[in-house]
């Protein structure tokens, strides 16, 4: 009697094709989106957590007056990791987790477009981070600020490695960041379910898709200050000493001519994550859809015409200075028509204030403030009176914290029951919120006050009789709160993982494609691909939106091997069968050979440079060994 062999499920089928080897192996090789992105999360969470408790140090020093827990070298020290932290290892890779894990799910895909050059931008985020913090074990830790102003940083006033750790880290970094920022808008035009056309598209992916154009455009920049620093340490080049025919105000044009932009790169999908999250929490679609993508992009372009008003106390002459101040105030538009679409939609919604709707609700309040402080700032006459003092510092916090880390927090609350397949604990949200906002509004509005009463920024401590101590302890109070309110969230977050109720696939009863997938979702993201035919595919019969209705249950199989959709970039209409590559380890001894390289550079040792070189090429011809699978066309 012959026997038949029973068909393989479908899901069991794609799970063996899409998931990571057990063991060192798949840690080390695997491509998967979803374990990139919470890599990502979790890095760039413990970078905030080194960034805050530099930050408690620091705010331990300045809470009395002439108080000598730090000597001014340490001080120095301190407050730069602090602000190369969190500016660079945490604002913008915490979004780019969520962007990574998410993107995929929200586009209908399997995957990012380029699933390598992911898991390279992960190592060499992670490398670089490792790098940087290898400065403490060798106690030459960078120390002239987050922004190493010029000649500052020259050797003949930094004579140590503190400031090559900052140059070679920062170029470090901006392999990862770049890697990135390509493989995103690669991701966007060409993986994107059939049917999600570009005016489909959540605004959070728009946020992301501006800050991936703005960093191919503006990290060049603070890589060329960079190595022309390190050259100038090194090879005694003199590109930002005046007296031998450089200009320090290269640097500043440099670093700022990124930096700005930078601004609106670590705020852009923070505001996506915002506009996504109101929207589910007043059950309804978002006010202004259009307005508010064309603010988004909008706002990424004019982010690279204010770079100067970082300069105005430079002596830039008044045209220039008024170019640059009206670019400031005009940039304020597409951020109040995000302002305003928020508010119209709660207003018109019915808010159910969830904990990620408080924090969303708190990131809209903390946006204001920051923005109206921002505007103050350009203003030229003000702003000289406002430069160098703690007023910029509240307008910084305002911006990097209020706008980021709230933004941050609302992701986190509404986006880990789909990560981990568990709620987290309601009542525990509610005092992580309440401890966050009042510790923030406690610890950083007074400094607005300090900054108009004239207590200057970067300084480790102040004389008595100033009129400052008493708000410098309320601060210090309100910084401690905040910190206690993270703490309260990471206890959450671990208590939830054991004890959390299960999440489903859709707890919020969300409109978008990533709800559609079970929480977790498996390696594979959707058994069978979905077809879109609106803005809100799991609210389409409620809202009766579009003439077409997706189809989520029943669209293509794509079984054979690791394939997915290839789209055209306007209509998503699709035009071939992408063949993705598999798991391998060549991204992380790509990004090994460059940390190798890096400390070479920096100790000066040519035998170990020239082995991160030799690993850099051996990887990179493993990498691009020919693949077996070829990318399949579609009949028409």
């Amino acid at each position: 009697m012959a026997s038949t062999t029973a068909p393989v499920p479908l899901p069991e089928r794609l799970t063996r094709i899409w998931e990571t080897a057990p063991g060192l192996y798949g840690v080390l090789a695997t491509v998967d989106h979803k374990v990139i992105g919470k890599r990502y999360l979790v890095t760039s969470m413990i970078f905030l957590l080194l960034g805050g408790a530099e930050a408690a140090v620091m705010r331990a020093q300045l809470a009395h007056a002439n108080e000598q827990l730090l000597s001014p070298e340490a001080y120095n020290q301190i407050f730069s990791m602090h602000g190369i932290t969190m500016i660079f290892w945490y604002a913008a890779p915490v979004l780019s987790g969520f962007s990574n894990y998410l993107w995929p799910l929200m586009l209908g895909a399997r995957d990012m477009a380029c699933p390598r050059a992911n898991a390279l931008s992960y190592w060499t985020f992670l490398m670089s981070g490792v790098f940087l913090y290898t400065s403490v074990l060798v106690g030459a830790v960078p120390d002239r600020g987050w922004f190493a102003y010029a000649p500052l940083t020259e050797a003949a006033y930094s004579p140590g490695l503190n400031m090559d750790f900052y140059a070679i880290g920062l170029t470090f970094l901006s392999v990862s960041t770049t890697v990135g920022a390509v493989n995103f808008i690669v991701t966007l035009f060409k993986t994107r379910a059939p049917g999600l056309s570009v005016n489909r598209l959540p605004i959070f992916v728009w946020g992301t898709l501006t800050t991936s154009f703005a960093i191919l455009f503006a990290a060049p920049a603070l890589t060329a200050a960079c190595v022309l620093l390190y050259f100038d340490r090194r090879f005694g080049t003199h590109f930002y000493d005046p007296a031998l025919g450089g200009s320090s105000l290269l640097w500043q044009h440099l670093f700022w001519s990124f930096g700005h932009p930078w601004v609106y790169i670590v705020v852009l999908p923070a505001m996506g994550i915002v506009s996504d999250l109101i929207p589910t929490f007043c059950r309804r679609p978002l006010v202004g859809y259009t307005l508010v993508a064309l603010a988004t992009v909008s706002t990424g372009i004019l982010g690279f015409g204010v770079w100067v008003h970082h300069m105005f106390a430079t002596g830039i002459n008044a045209t220039a200075s008024s170019f640059f101040s009206a670019a400031s105030m005009v940039i304020t538009i597409p951020s109040a028509i995000a302002v305003f679409s928020w508010l119209a939609t709660m207003w018109h919604g019915r808010p159910v204030f969830k904990t990620p709707m408080l924090f969303a609700a708190g990131f809209i309040v903390l946006f204001v403030i920051g923005g109206v402080s921002g505007v103050a700032t350009a203003a030229n006459a003000y702003d000289l009176q406002l430069t160098d003092t703690y007023f910029i510092v509240a307008h910084l916090h305002y911006v990097l914290i209020g706008i980021n880390v709230f933004a941050v927090m609302a992701g986190f609350y509404y986006w880990l029951p789909k990560i981990t397949g568990r709620m987290l604990d309601e009542r525990m949200g509610k005092l992580n919120f309440w401890l966050m906002f009042l510790g923030f509004g406690v610890g950083f509005f007074p400094m607005h006050t300090l900054g108009l009463l004239g207590m200057p920024r970067r300084i480790y401590t102040y004389a008595d009789g100033l009129g400052w101590g008493w708000q410098n302890m309320w601060i210090t109070i309100g910084a401690y709160v905040f910190a206690l309110g993270v703490v309260v969230f990471i206890v959450n977050f671990f208590w939830s993982l054991v004890n959390g109720a299960e999440a489903g696939s859709n707890p919020w009863d969300a409109p978008t494609l990533e709800w559609a997938t079970p929480s977790p979702p498996p390696p594979y993201n959707f058994a069978r691909i979905p077809i879109v035919a609106s803005r809100h595919p799991l609210w389409e019969d409620r809202i009766n939106e579009g003439t077409g209705r997706s189809v989520l249950e029943t669209g293509p199989m794509l079984d054979k091997g690791r394939d997915t959709f290839g789209t055209t970039p306007l209509d998503a209409e699709p035009d071939e069968i992408l063949r993705m590559p598999e798991d391998t380890a060549w991204p992380f001894f790509l990004a090994l050979s460059v940390l190798v390289l890096a400390y070479g550079l920096l100790f000066g040792v040519i035998w170990l440079a020239a082995i991160g070189v030799v690993g850099l090429f051996i990887s990179i011809i493993g990498w691009f060994m020919p693949s077996h699978e070829p990318t399949l066309t579609l009949e028409t």
